[in-house]
């Protein structure tokens, strides 16, 4: 995984554990974001990984190549969940602008377009390394998520 075209080394990972330690938070929330221009298009995804108490432990963007704008977002929240599943004991809230997204995922909706598909089944596959998780739709409104769609713009250029 790249982080601002650097790897995330074995370093950032203890970093990351000694502030959870030092909050003493068992609770994550995560804001993800896709962004494509055009549908499909260029596309790039973006996240934040926050502490219960709102420390930042990961923020994160890349261009991902051309892709709609549901599977960009679908892909973010791949890519935060790969990163916070590498965290001990954790529980997360993931907030997402997207309500098909948020839908599909909880059950509401059925996912019926076979690329999206395969992109539920790997968000599936991660729930299960977490103690807990759950998926809510924010407004655009929200200011992490007016940070990870800045985020993910940058990162399109």
């Amino acid at each position: 995984m790249k982080d601002w075209g650097n790897e995330v080394s074995e370093d950032d990972l203890t970093k990351v554990r000694d502030v959870r330690a030092l909050s003493k938070m068992d609770s994550l929330e995560v804001y993800s974001d896709g962004a494509s221009r055009g549908n499909p298009g260029p596309a790039a995804i973006a996240f934040m990984i926050l502490s219960e108490d709102r420390k930042m432990l990961k923020r994160y963007s890349k261009r991902v190549g051309v892709r709609t704008n549901n599977q960009a977002e679908y892909e973010a929240l791949i890519s935060a969940l790969e990163f916070a599943s590498t965290l001990p004991d954790q529980q997360a809230v993931c907030y997402i602008d997207s309500e098909l997204v948020v839908k599909q995922l909880n059950g509401e909706y059925r996912v019926r377009n076979q690329k999206l598909k395969i992109l539920w089944q790997k968000v599936n596959a991660f729930k299960q390394r977490f103690k807990r998780i759950s998926f809510k739709h924010v407004s655009r409104t929200n200011r992490y998520i007016q940070e990870v769609d800045q985020l993910a713009n940058e990162a399109l250029g």
